[in-house]
């Protein structure tokens, strides 16, 4: 979407979102109000994000935190009560500026940023939620924990005493994300947790029938990028 489109543009790619949502929650017997759908603002500037702020999107994701702090202090200071998510991957000496501006870290992966994150939650006073993400295709050129090493991760994020949300994935490319939401899911029933970041643009439906309390969109949101 870009700065000059029209607002009513942005609330209908908006309402066709929910729309996906409700059909794919009904099927799976679910309420589409339990899932967040978390709006990905990366690399839009503010001029495109209005639109949707205004047609009462109030959930957006970001990548970086350097990209997310050049630009969301202002849109929140103009529109309280916005919740902002950190999707993309976390280094460690970024944890307190995450910790500062986000309200929820889905890319949580090693022991060490588990480390950075305590110490800086405990100084900051700040207690964002976080999702630890698993590399669900065990791909090794993606972030996230490797399934076997995950349970020793929970470990780690529960003794630390951060606030766990639940499991984050990102399925490989180019192939059916079912199989990969429906092992993400069975993994995080098998630890107890509820929380699912799960499913974007091109799977988000798929990914509420398989039980994903938060979907990542961008481009069905922002139309597709240049």
């Amino acid at each position: 979407m870009t700065a000059c489109e029209p607002a009513d543009a942005a609330a209908q790619r908006l309402a066709d979102v929910h729309d996906q949502i409700r059909r794919a929650a009904s099927l799976a017997g679910r309420a589409a109000r339990d899932v967040t759908l978390i709006a990905i603002s990366k690399t839009h500037a503010p001029d495109a994000i209005r639109p949707l702020i205004n047609a009462g999107q109030r959930v957006f994701g970001e990548n970086r935190v350097q990209e997310a702090e050049s630009k969301w202090p202002a849109l929140i200071a103009e529109t309280p009560g916005i919740a902002l998510h950190l999707v993309g991957q976390l280094q460690s000496n970024k944890a307190e500026a995450a910790v500062q501006l986000f309200d929820a870290i889905h890319s949580v992966d090693r022991p060490s940023l588990v480390t950075a994150l305590a110490r800086a939650m405990d100084k900051t006073g700040k207690r964002p939620a976080c999702f630890v993400q698993v590399n669900i295709g065990d791909e090794p050129q993606k972030g996230g924990c490797a399934t076997a090493d995950l349970s020793a991760l929970l470990t780690d994020v529960k003794t630390a005493n951060l606030p766990l949300a639940g499991l984050m994935c990102v399925p490989p490319a180019d192939v059916d994300a079912a199989p990969y939401f429906a092992l993400l899911a069975k993994i995080a029933r098998d630890q107890g947790l509820d929380g699912l970041s799960m499913g974007m643009s091109g799977d988000y439906a798929t990914a509420v029938t398989l039980g994903a309390t938060h979907v990542r969109v961008g481009s069905a949101l922002f139309g597709a990028r240049a």
